[in-house]
């Protein structure tokens, strides 16, 4: 396995700011802050949660706060900076917008598996059939771009794709529906 660095961290979200137009903190010591927040879940979870919210501990309940997480895009569109603000848009970054507080779009039902200390002690006492009914009202569908291609297995449409930059509107749903655990098909 791969040492997790905070260089490999930082190298891994400046491309992905640089692909999505995007730039990181300008702030050296809070950015220092947010990858090594990364750098500390990702040890902890094998995965890099956002550094900005609690996480259950769980990929099945954190996959929408993975870093770059899916309220990003909207987040930078509206306020200019992600909830953690670890991702800025360039007038922030050249400091022509003053960073303010970025409300939390997570719902409310997933911020409370990670405070639900229950959730979290009990996950594995429970059966593999109780976890998937637990999960088995998430129904993820398949979000296609109209213009690029790319798909995404979600909710809902991604607010901009991250491969050509349209906007939602330009996602269409893939007719199949896929239940998130049982995988059921329906046509």
């Amino acid at each position: 396995m791969t040492e997790i660095t905070i260089e490999k961290i930082k190298e891994r979200a400046e491309i992905d700011a640089k692909r999505n137009g995007y730039y990181l903190n300008p702030d050296p010591k809070f950015l220092k802050s947010l990858l090594e927040g990364l750098k500390k879940n990702e040890e902890r979870y094998n995965y890099p949660s956002c550094p900005c919210r609690l996480s259950a501990g769980k990929i099945e309940f954190d996959k929408d706060i993975i870093c770059p997480c899916d309220y990003r895009d909207s987040d930078i569109l509206e306020f200019g900076a992600c909830y953690c603000a670890l991702y800025v848009d360039e007038k922030t970054h050249k400091g022509i917008v003053e960073l303010s507080p970025v409300p939390e779009r997570r719902p409310l039902d997933k911020q409370a598996k990670s405070y639900d200390s229950t959730t979290i002690k009990d996950q594995n006492k429970k059966s593999e059939s109780s976890k998937e009914n637990e999960l088995s009202d998430t129904k993820l569908k398949l979000w296609f771009c109209e213009q690029c291609g790319y798909v995404a297995f979600r909710e809902d449409p991604p607010l901009i794709c991250p491969i050509c930059r349209a906007k939602k509107e330009m996602f269409r749903k893939i007719k199949t529906q896929i239940s998130y655990l049982s995988q059921n098909l329906t046509f």
